[in-house]
């Protein structure tokens, strides 16, 4: 067997028929708008978690991902049923799962498998797998050929290795946009060692950035957001920023040079780089979240001087998710979302590309079974 395939993937005389009539939500073509399709789920092996989906969050990777926007490294595959922030009700699991039972809540993130033998994966660190991590969505599926298909759907089957727990008391649908918007942020925080009484920055006010504030701020951090948009500093502080730096203000940038020991970045519209790796103290990080699609132009000098670092970070392993979930049990941490019906998913979409939701959409998925 190939070191790539984990050896505990079915082959092809013991893979489980598949359940077909999975009602779920799709698109069909890079133009074509998300309605409803029928799809296969596998059924549940003897390591495999079932979970009825409760609320799915909407990322700005589904839309890109759905409309093929991300061709040249990670081409779409039709039909795409997105979704990859999944909050569900346990209905069965395999005879070999020790970890969850039926009636229990889970949660599943932006991985469904990985190949478990490279140091990436034994390390805890399953989303740099050597062999190549295999997405909730748009990945290809070991189990039934094809691609996987994500949360926008009525029920799901995952590997219980990368299944999660929710902690009792936290909002359902606001706790389901943590599976991605709350590790995407969570993970460069606590890698690069943010702790209280440090100054922070945050670059960007969207669904990335207010998880990123009110992590940061958990953390005990001096938190310090900064933004292109007036209207957003109340809004700013109310998630628990400290202070508010419009961007485009030269004078007010100047103010805080070289006093950040963390900057991150959450912005995915092409922007300016050099003026914050100015604000870093000596040793301070530059962590990139956001994804622009063009290169952006960093001067050298900005680095040399001061050792500072430009790095990026993806998400984050299981157990680090895992950590990150029970970190905001503990902190009564969710994110601020609004709820729509399945139906307005294509609205939602056009509202994210004005930046028009305070933060995330979360899909009911109740209503896709009205």
């Amino acid at each position: 067997m190939s070191d790539a395939i984990p050896p505990t993937l079915p082959t092809e005389l013991d893979r489980p028929a598949p359940t077909a009539g999975v009602r779920a939500y799709g698109a069909t073509s890079a133009s074509a708008p998300l309605g409803p399709l029928t799809i296969s789920r596998r059924a549940p092996g003897p390591r495999d978690v079932q979970l009825d989906v409760l609320f799915c969050g909407v990322c700005h990777s589904d839309l890109h991902q759905v409309r093929d926007e991300w061709h040249a490294f990670m081409p779409t595959v039709y039909p795409c049923v997105p979704g990859h922030e999944i909050v569900g009700r346990v209905v069965a699991v395999g005879r070999d799962v020790r970890t969850f039972k039926e009636g229990d809540l889970a949660a599943v993130g932006c991985l469904v498998e990985s190949c478990r033998s490279c140091a990436a994966c034994h390390e805890g660190e399953e989303q740099y797998c050597a062999a190549g991590a295999t997405f909730t969505y748009n990945s290809p599926d070991s189990h039934l050929g094809g691609v996987t298909y994500g949360g926008y759907a009525e029920s799901l089957v995952v590997d219980e290795a990368c299944v999660l727990r929710v902690p009792g008391g936290l909002d359902l649908a606001g706790a389901a946009p943590l599976l991605c918007a709350g590790i995407t942020t969570y993970s460069p925080l606590r890698h690069w060692g943010v702790r209280a009484g440090q100054k922070v920055g945050v670059v960007g006010l969207g669904g990335l950035g207010h998880m990123a504030v009110k992590l940061a701020n958990a953390f005990g951090a001096r938190v310090v957001v900064f933004t292109t948009s007036p209207g957003k500093v109340e809004d700013a502080v109310r998630l628990g920023a400290h202070e508010v730096v419009i961007s485009r203000d030269a004078a007010e940038m100047q103010k805080h040079g070289g006093s950040f020991d963390f900057i991150l970045d959450t912005v995915s519209a092409v922007h300016e780089l050099n003026p914050y790796l100015d604000l870093l103290k000596r040793h301070g990080t530059l962590t990139m979240v956001g994804a622009p699609e063009t290169p952006l132009p960093v001067s050298a000098f900005g680095l040399i001087f001061g050792r500072k670092r430009l790095s990026g970070s993806l998400i984050g392993g299981i157990p680090e998710t895992q950590e990150m979930l029970d970190f905001c049990g503990e902190h009564g941490i969710t994110a601020d979302v609004e709820r729509i019906p399945i139906t307005k998913i294509n609205e939602a979409y056009e509202r994210l590309l004005k930046s028009d939701v305070k933060y995330r959409f979360v899909i009911d998925m109740a209503t896709l079974k009205t």
